[in-house]
């Protein structure tokens, strides 16, 4: 018992959430957007050299009973 004014309060900010347009600011868009966004372009992906290292430690392991 008394977790149905919670739930209730929940599902209120939940709706507002849902349905509310916030405004939005177009032109710090614009700014971010004109700097890259932050985000790198490059991959941090391993290179084939360090696969072989991965290869290598999967040999080792073995399964502790």
């Amino acid at each position: 018992m008394g977790r149905g004014r919670a739930k209730a309060k929940q599902t209120k900010v939940a709706r507002e959430l849902k349905y509310s347009s916030p405004d939005t600011d177009y032109e710090a868009l614009q700014r971010e957007l004109a700097n890259g966004g932050g985000f790198p372009l490059t991959s941090t992906l391993p290179s084939a050299d360090d696969s072989d290292d991965d290869a290598e430690d999967d040999d080792d392991w073995s399964p502790s009973r």
